[in-house]
């Protein structure tokens, strides 16, 4: 075997059942379908239900994934779950969770918290490992359950949100291609501008932090939509430069999807159109960590990536983080 790379060998998705429609949204929120429409895209998002979580979502999306990659659960060698939400505040992983669920008894598990950057920051980690043989086969997923951290009294802040799972079997070949180039980044002065406040060990829940609604999320809204018009575009051109390719070479961008508005700005400063960056925004709202391999899904689906096609992968969250990467698409070749 010569060289190994890595190539995405499967997909799968996990969406709880619950579809809210702006209009639902209306109903409890001082909101209307025009209001959201008009800044965000977004025309609807999935909340989980009573018995849905990021563990339940995320085990359905890996199940799908590993089916179409046609990957036994023996074969996997590891377990990465991007989540800013997992089932338990403390442990154990989600990652464990997804492990036992699917019977990957040779799997070693972990959780990667990096907001809304996760599912791209766990898909270079999972590189690194096919990379030096360390295994053959690893399964990565973007997984968040954002509408149980929500403050429907905060318009601004509870109509982008969804929940969500996307999965991907990450598989090593000696065929060219897959990961190109990448760059992560993080600026944690930038932190206070997009938290939960309170949960953690710094200012662990109490009475009075219930009682303050300190467990939603809170952002600053004008902060985070300079961060992401402008730091995550630029690190893609510094992605596309160490890869040797111009940023209009690439056949499509695949980015956090936070909403259209942003999308399209990131476009806009980067002197590209906007029909370049792939868009679901509007069926699932901006579901964090899964918001990436849930584009990618339905990207497939929709015959968007063709085998050889050199794509940008884009995400940008809380923390702050940023991760990109170059990759060269190949073995993935259906959708659903």
């Amino acid at each position: 075997m010569g060289d190994i790379s890595a190539r995405i060998s499967g997909l799968g998705r996990g969406l709880p059942e619950r579809i809210v429609t702006n209009d639902e949204l209306s109903t409890f929120v001082d909101t209307s379908d025009e209001w959201i429409r008009s800044r965000t895209g977004i025309a609807q998002r999935r909340f989980v239900g009573e018995g849905e979580s990021t563990g339940s979502m995320a085990i359905a999306a890996a199940r799908e994934a590993l089916a179409w990659a046609g990957v036994a659960p023996e074969d996997v060698g590891l377990v990465i779950v991007a989540t800013s939400t997992p089932d338990y505040q403390v442990f154990p992983s989600t990652a464990c969770a997804v492990q036992d669920a699917l019977g990957l008894k040779n799997a070693g598990a972990y959780d990667l918290e990096a907001a809304c950057s996760g599912f791209v920051y766990g898909l270079i980690n999972a590189t690194q490992f096919i990379a030096n043989g360390a295994y053959e086969h690893v399964l990565v997923i973007g997984a968040d359950t954002l509408s149980r951290w929500l403050d429907f009294a905060d318009r601004t802040v509870c109509v982008l949100f969804g929940d969500g799972a996307g999965a991907a079997v990450v598989s090593a070949t000696d065929e060219p291609g897959g990961l190109v180039s990448f760059v992560l980044g993080a600026d944690g002065s930038g932190g206070k501008h997009l938290l939960v406040p309170s949960g953690g060990s710094r200012r662990p829940p109490t009475s009075d932090t219930v009682a303050g609604n300190e467990h939603a999320i809170r952002m600053n809204g004008a902060q985070v939509y300079r961060f992401s018009t402008t730091t995550p575009g630029e690190a893609l051109q510094r992605t596309a430069k160490k890869a040797g390719v111009a940023l209009a070479d690439l056949d499509l961008i695949v980015a956090h999807q936070a909403n259209d508005r942003i999308l399209n700005t990131v476009a806009h400063n980067l002197d590209l159109p906007e029909t370049l960056f792939y868009s679901n925004v509007e069926r699932y709202a901006n579901t964090s960590a899964a918001s990436v391999p849930l584009a990618l899904y339905d990207a497939c689906a929709e015959g968007r990536i063709r085998d050889g096609a050199l794509l940008g992968m884009l995400g940008f969250g809380a923390g702050l983080t940023w991760a990109t990467a170059i990759w060269r698409w190949h073995g993935v070749n259906r959708g659903s």
